[in-house]
């Protein structure tokens, strides 16, 4: 009898493991947006093979991860997603008294392994609102709104307490979006705005460190301070404005190179392609993040059940924020908030954690058919 069910066991197994479970115009625009992220690296680095090769294994980390789960109905992501979201919670309050950095604690070192918490929280808390949104009456009163805004709130107060308030208010927009798809009546989407404005001056007052009040002052005038708080906003421009609409060429930029371009594999990553490739090249870098989001959201429309497609379109929605706050701040738009490019941006809890909520919209995608996701 055993050995019967072990056989018919292996034997699901290996049938769910040879069918395809990955969307392939998603799965092809990723491997292309890889593909330009690592390129834009080893120019950003200045031909730096190590830091391509270790961004290249995040990478294949990364699209082991996004199989795997791809692979999870998400009948068991939905039953997964209370502890998984507090696990990353915890792991949240553990870097308050364990976390490293380089001025804030955000980073847990493991030894074998070292990764940022919060960038956990971008997956898990859209698929943690989902979750609890799934079990209500929808759209949501006030009592579930009341509820759902506790669930955001706990790990963003955390995370602003690394201090990293642009993490925080993206893990916030992330849940938030998962209620908005809810179908959230518009008089109460403009109350909850108007009440957040309200909050501004007291968050400006008692919650901002002064580092962060000064990248909002800066953001309004740079050249106030153009050789402290406002260099990097002054040199991202000029880069960003330097490359034209051709741009430089591979290699060929020089505030990344002459070392005037801070943050350059990281948070400005943006500000070097856009000199090497011009406005052409920016464009087109742009409609390839717009199909990726665009194939996302046409996932979620396509769910059959309300936790996918709350969660899948949460996801394309945080993606889209992730792209236009970058691009905003190294153009100046935006303050200076340490968001990196999806996919392109040195670094490997971002990249995991993206091609894992990636991983869960293929799952979703592959069992579109069937109307519990499971």
């Amino acid at each position: 009898m055993i050995g019967d069910l072990l056989a018919q066991l292996r034997y699901r197994v290996s049938v769910a493991w040879r069918k395809p479970r990955l969307d392939l115009p998603l799965l092809g625009a990723l491997l292309l947006l890889m593909g330009i992220g690592l390129g834009t690296l080893y120019s950003a680095s200045d031909l730096d093979r190590g830091q391509v090769l270790s961004q290249a294994l995040r990478f294949a980390l990364g699209l082991v991860v996004m199989v795997t789960i791809a692979r999870v109905p998400p009948s068991m992501l939905r039953n997964w997603t209370p502890w998984l979201y507090l696990g990353s919670v915890i792991l949240l309050a553990v870097v308050i008294v364990l976390g490293e950095g380089r001025g804030a604690n955000r980073w847990l070192d493991l030894k074998v392994l070292r990764f940022q918490p919060s960038e956990l929280l971008k997956l898990t808390m859209p698929m943690m609102v989902a979750w609890y949104l799934n079990l209500r009456p929808l759209p949501p009163g006030w009592g579930t709104l009341a509820s759902a805004g506790g669930l955001i709130a706990v790990p963003a107060l955390l995370i602003a307490k690394q201090p990293d308030l642009g993490t925080a208010l993206l893990i916030v927009a992330s849940g938030a979006f998962g209620i908005f798809l809810a179908g959230l009546a518009w008089w109460r989407i403009a109350t909850l705005l108007a009440s957040a404005a309200a909050a501004v001056p007291l968050l400006w007052h008692f919650a901002m460190h002064d580092y962060q009040k000064n990248r909002v002052l800066t953001l309004i005038d740079p050249e106030a301070d153009p050789l402290g708080n406002g260099w990097h906003i002054i040199q991202s421009q000029i880069a960003v404005g330097s490359g034209g609409v051709w741009g430089k060429g591979w290699h060929h930029g020089t505030q990344s190179r002459l070392e005037f371009l801070p943050e350059h594999t990281t948070d400005f990553i943006f500000s070097v392609f856009a000199e090497e490739w011009g406005l052409v090249g920016v464009a087109l870098l742009l409609a390839l993040y717009l199909f990726i989001i665009a194939r996302c959201l046409w996932i979620a429309t396509n769910a059959r059940d309300t936790y996918s497609r709350l969660l899948a379109g949460a996801i394309s929605m945080a993606l889209f924020v992730y792209v236009m706050v970058n691009g905003g701040m190294v153009t100046g738009i935006l303050p200076v908030v340490g968001v990196p490019l999806p996919l392109v941006s040195y670094g490997g809890t971002s990249a995991v954690s993206l091609l894992a909520g990636f991983g869960v919209l293929m799952s979703i995608h592959a069992h579109r058919r069937s109307a519990g996701g499971g």
